[in-house]
């Protein structure tokens, strides 16, 4: 028995923030059929997860692209109506305050949270960030501060991906903030592949069991719905293990 992890094709939407200077895109490029199934009857008879994943192909990009004929990704849709929007801002985010999330969400504690109400309303980000020289080009998800304010966040919520507004691209700026990644020009953020790899399956070991602690119906279809919105497939056989 073999569980299998498969790359997707590009369904990670494009995703802006409030301001204007934030509007990275998403880009992967999947592996063939093929492989995948060539990989998974290799496997067949181990008891291990395998990966088959690459976003990118070549990490180490040019920052313009201006010879790249990659499609670019779709805009996200707008934000969910009636969404839970926590709103932050240099202080909160220099006093690595997370009250601001607490008083949106109404989640004061990790064991408060009754998922269901959040998993219909979904949660989303306004981040009202000011930049000390206003000729800095970087993006929001390059600058350390605002990453180590989403780092203390998740560890405090390391579920929240779930609940987040994922037609609006809220999950690839989440995952943008903790996932090292280059800028590009065209494609926008361009993760690193095996950090994002990473990433995703510390996820949905996480994710799963607290859905499944919290009785929530389906709990294998909203994770393996939360990292296909990241470009990863999950194979049944993986939620065997884990609830082994």
């Amino acid at each position: 028995m073999a569980a299998t992890i498969k790359s997707l094709l590009p369904i990670v939407p494009s995703f802006k923030p409030s301001i204007p200077s934030f509007t990275p895109l998403i880009s992967f490029i999947p592996i063939s059929d093929s492989t995948v199934s060539s990989q998974s009857n290799r496997l067949r008879r181990n008891v291990t997860a395998s990966v088959s994943f690459n976003p990118s192909g070549n990490f180490d990009i040019s920052m313009f692209d201006d010879d790249d004929d990659s499609p670019k990704v779709e805009p996200p849709m707008p934000p969910t109506e009636g969404r839970f929007d926590v709103i932050i801002d240099n202080d909160i985010i220099r006093r690595l305050d997370l009250s601001p999330f607490e008083a949106a969400t109404g989640i004061t504690s990790p064991l408060s949270v009754k998922p269901q109400e959040f998993l219909e309303r979904t949660i989303g980000f306004t981040i009202n960030y000011s930049k000390e020289d206003p000729y800095d080009s970087r993006e929001l998800s390059e600058f350390p501060d605002i990453r180590l304010w989403f780092v203390r966040l998740d560890a405090t919520y390391p579920w929240l991906p779930v609940l987040l507004d994922w037609r609006a691209g809220e999950l690839a700026r989440y995952a943008a903030m903790l996932v090292p990644h280059q800028m590009s020009m065209k494609m926008g953020v361009v993760f690193n592949p095996e950090a994002l790899e990473l990433f995703i399956m510390k996820k949905v070991f996480t994710v799963y069991s607290w859905l499944k602690q919290q009785n929530v119906p389906k709990p294998r279809l909203r994770t393996s719905d939360m990292a296909r919105m990241l470009g990863f497939g999950i194979g049944d056989e993986l939620y065997d293990l884990i609830d082994k």
